[in-house]
């Protein structure tokens, strides 16, 4: 069973290979300090042949030694926060971790490419209370090239590590830093100590592509080199909330989701760059995968919905078993979302759909408009989108309200949608302007979206109705939530043309281009 600790620290190194610590009780806070000893730690790090894990920061090692023996794979959260995802020891990779990299793996292989020595010697910093504040390890490191690259190649160093115990006040970890830099200690260079190891064994192993190999001839100004740096950041997105999905971690599938949305959103906006031909089969996996995601998510969304509004009822009005009923009727709507997104993100279509992008992006389909500059281009295809969601609109205002208005009205949203993302790629060429006009779009697709979710709503209230009458219940509850959202989706449409018309101002749109 794999657990997850919250690691923040510091490293340090050292110029020489005798380190000696300051006095650290001169630190605000620290009362006294208990020598630990000293461990002999063996480690050896894994990752694939071209180093995808070391690309994005991760690592992955074995480690025998010390009192935390085991598999350990860390996520980066922020500067000198990573998330450390544990197992107990075993011969081969854990599944439970190999899970968690598939996004990057796929189907290639996890080999070890780095051994590291490490003699630890540990310090405890103590309150006043004898509680851990912080643990500050020197350690002296032996790095032995594994592979790729010259096998055998070795690095030696010493470094200061400084972690912080649990719950631990961050503004310790500055005190004692400027303590050990009046020692002579500098703040390491390397993020980790196998990105030290790698530069230091075999720096001439090249790893994965940057940026700069998805832009054509290099010119970053041009339009081709513009969307694919877009693209690519969606893509990397969309890979980097994989295994937070799997994790289970707060809105990771909204944000994995909004990813899909993005990148199906470009290929359409900017088809004068990219081939349609070839970015629409792309765009229409990406639709099934995000349709997979969203399911639970909003089934989800929709009953804790319901469950808000009808907690909101005095409870004279909540006539018959209305929330033990709302309650069967959501867990038999729910498919066992866990199971099931896991399942799908442990598909070979979902691992054949990013090798896919991969490819498109390594080889992108290219029109002629590509080579044209970024803001010339990008301008028009905002104002291209946009003048699909203002016919959109219009024409949903001069519907009577009903279902063909509700219709209407969701169709704008997804337009409302596409203008507003396209706004957001179009902001490194245009700057403040498209900032300030996908802020517009936004406000406009808020007000759809709370008319649709008010649509959904009342389609299960309704139902609800049915099953609690067929049933013999009272439905009187179940209608008057319905008046309720009825009452709110006409609000929404008497509020839609004001912030159409502010969301529309002439002003914004010529800036743009338009």
């Amino acid at each position: 069973m794999a657990e997850t600790k919250r690691e923040i620290e510091r490293k340090y190194e050292a110029t020489g290979d005798d380190v000696r610590l300051p006095d650290l009780t001169r630190v605000t806070g620290v009362a006294s300090l208990v020598d630990k000893g000293v461990a002999e730690l063996d480690a050896v790090y894994y990752d694939t042949r071209d180093l995808r894990l070391a690309a994005d920061s991760l690592t992955l090692r074995r480690r025998t030694g010390g009192d935390d023996a085991g598999w350990h794979l860390k996520f980066p959260v922020a500067t000198g926060i990573r998330d450390e995802i544990r197992a107990p020891l075993s011969p081969d990779v854990p599944r439970a971790l190999a899970a968690l990299l598939r996004s990057r793996v796929r189907d290639g292989r996890l080999d070890p490419v780095v051994r590291l020595l490490s003699s630890r010697h540990v310090t405890h910093l103590l309150d006043a209370d004898g509680a851990l504040l912080a643990e500050v390890s020197v350690d002296a490191v032996r790095a032995v090239r594994l592979g790729p690259g010259p096998a055998g190649a070795t690095a030696t160093w010493t470094e200061v590590e400084v972690e912080l115990a649990d719950d631990g006040d961050p503004a310790l970890l500055d005190r004692v830093g400027k303590r050990l830099r009046k020692a002579g200690l500098r703040p390491s260079a390397s993020a980790s100590k196998l990105a030290r190891a790698l530069a230091g064994t075999a720096p001439d192993v090249p790893g994965l592509p940057g940026p700069a190999a998805y832009v054509r001839d290099g010119d970053e100004d041009s339009a081709g080199g513009h969307v694919l740096g877009y693209l690519r950041a969606q893509r990397d997105a969309l890979v980097d909330h994989d295994p937070a999905v799997r994790r289970d971690l707060p809105d990771s599938v909204h944000q994995m989701r909004v990813a899909t949305r993005r990148l199906r959103s470009a290929f359409k906006s900017y088809a004068k760059v990219l081939d349609r031909s070839v970015t629409d089969p792309v765009g229409e996996e990406l639709k099934w995968l995000a349709g997979e995601l969203g399911v639970d998510r909003d089934q989800e969304v929709l009953t804790e919905r319901l469950q808000g509004h009808l907690a909101a009822l005095p409870r004279t009005l909540v006539l018959g078993p209305v929330r033990s009923r709302l309650r069967t009727w959501s867990t038999a709507r729910r498919s066992g979302s866990r199971r099931k997104t896991i399942a799908v993100l442990d598909s070979k279509r979902y691992l054949v759909l990013l090798d896919t992008l991969d490819a498109l992006l390594a080889g992108p389909p290219l029109r002629s408009a590509a080579g044209r500059p970024a803001a010339e281009v990008v301008s028009k295809a905002v104002v291209k989108d946009y003048g699909r969601l203002a016919g959109r609109v219009l024409d949903a205002l001069e519907l009577d309200p009903g279902e063909p208005r509700d219709l209407a009205l969701h169709e704008a949203r997804k337009a409302a949608k596409r203008v507003r993302y396209s706004a957001e790629a179009a902001r490194p060429a245009l700057g403040a302007p498209a900032r300030k006009f996908a802020q517009r779009m936004k406000a406009v697709q808020t007000v759809l979206g709370d008319h649709q979710d008010s649509v959904v709503a009342r389609e299960a209230l309704r139902g609800l109705a049915v099953q609690a009458h067929l049933a013999g219940e009272s439905a009187f509850t179940w209608g008057l939530l319905y008046g309720r959202e009825a009452a709110a989706a006409a609000d929404r449409e008497r509020e839609l043309p004001e912030v159409w018309r502010a969301a529309s101002r002439p002003g914004l749109r010529a800036r743009l281009g338009a």
